[in-house]
């Protein structure tokens, strides 16, 4: 049985004549940089995302780069986030000269927790980054509330969770400024990398857009120091062709996860944890064992392709090594680093795929006795 991890040919094979002349209009325009489509395409996130502003740029490792950079992050200053994260999320922060400060994350969500937050602060923290992990949101009442208290701004890394709901709240827009990425494997994906800021602030939508253009409003006139890190026409014509089958992608994937729990409850595995008035979109589908390596081969051997994310946590990095931070400084994510696996998740999934998966699973655990 032939399954994808994620499967984008079939995606875009469903939707193929819709690409196609989007493409096409755009290599018609000759307006291959900031052309029409990718105000279009900001409006129409905008919208779906319900802020009142969106900013196109290169990637989503760009828009965390100038969202902190609209916030005046600099050398010297301490941006609090978690270690249980993708790269960039921090190498953003240490580009600018800033100090990332790690808290752990919560055991359920594994998204950072907020009860650790307030004794991280310090004279020097300026930004909390809170990350909607696998597309599940954080927490996030109560680091808006730590926020308020100390004066700090928050950068939401929604890369993962476009669409996700927090208590009834599209994530992006809850904090200062949101950032999304628009990898090819995420739930919108484009055809190479793309990414987008949003906010709810209109001085700050000002500056984004400024310092994504080489911090310019006219031609040749720089007003800030900026990066070249703009949409590309033809990535946001695909973005905004497939924007209107991503709710319909979301539900999807969300009945996947359901088929998921259900055929690996009481399975020995630990499934991913929802909170009731949180709305998971389930970028990855990410079950915790104990004998995991033991699991990866068993896998590997019936041909169902998995991923780790993440398998080692930041603040243990080489890259990061002069933080300071030792093993055994933040347990949760360093467990978390040694049992999370990620199945295969998107939108082109059978049932018959789902069963063979579920069943590999359980009867690795039935045979090792592994206990979550």
């Amino acid at each position: 049985m032939k399954i994808q991890m994620v499967d984008l040919i079939t995606q875009y094979e469903r939707i193929k004549p819709e690409i196609d002349a989007a493409i096409q209009r755009v290599i018609d325009s000759g307006q291959f940089i900031m052309g029409k489509e990718v105000y279009v395409f900001e409006k129409a996130l905008a919208r779906y995302l319900k802020t009142s502003h969106a900013i196109g740029c290169a990637s989503g490792t760009d828009a965390l780069q100038i969202a902190l950079m609209a916030l005046g992050v600099a050398a010297g200053d301490e941006v609090i986030t978690t270690p249980f994260t993708f790269v960039a999320t921090v190498e953003t922060i240490v580009l600018l000269g800033a100090k990332p400060v790690f808290v752990d994350v919560e055991e359920d969500t594994l998204n950072i927790d907020p009860s650790k937050i307030g004794q991280a602060i310090t004279k020097k923290t300026k930004v909390i980054i809170p990350v909607h992990l696998y597309g599940q949101p954080a927490e996030m009442d109560p680091i808006l509330e730590i926020a308020r208290k100390h004066g700090l701004s928050i950068v939401e890394d929604a890369a993962q969770a476009i669409g996700a709901e927090y208590r009834g709240r599209r994530v992006g827009g809850i904090g200062d400024i949101g950032c999304i990425s628009f990898f090819p494997s995420k739930n919108l994906g484009a055809f190479g990398d793309a990414g987008m800021m949003v906010t709810n602030n209109s001085e700050l939508a000002e500056r984004l857009r400024l310092i994504s253009l080489h911090g310019a409003k006219m031609k040749y006139s720089h007003d800030v120091v900026g990066l070249n890190s703009r949409l590309d026409t033809i990535q946001a014509a695909i973005l905004n062709t497939k924007l209107k089958y991503l709710e319909e992608w979301h539900e999807a994937r969300r009945r996947t996860a359901a088929r998921y729990d259900e055929l690996l409850k009481d399975s020995g595995v630990s499934l991913p944890h929802v909170r009731p008035y949180n709305r998971h979109i389930f970028h990855q589908y990410t079950i915790r064992v104990k004998n995991r390596d033991g699991l990866l081969k068993y896998l590997k051997s019936k041909e169902i392709p998995h991923a780790i994310y993440y398998p080692v946590p930041l603040h243990l990095q080489p890259a990061y090594k002069r933080l300071g931070y030792r093993e055994g400084d933040f347990p949760i994510s360093e467990r978390l680093a040694k049992e999370v696996l990620s199945l295969p998740m998107h939108t082109e999934l059978t049932v018959a795929q789902l069963e063979y998966i579920a069943t590999a699973v359980r009867e690795f655990v039935q045979e090792n006795v592994v206990v979550s």
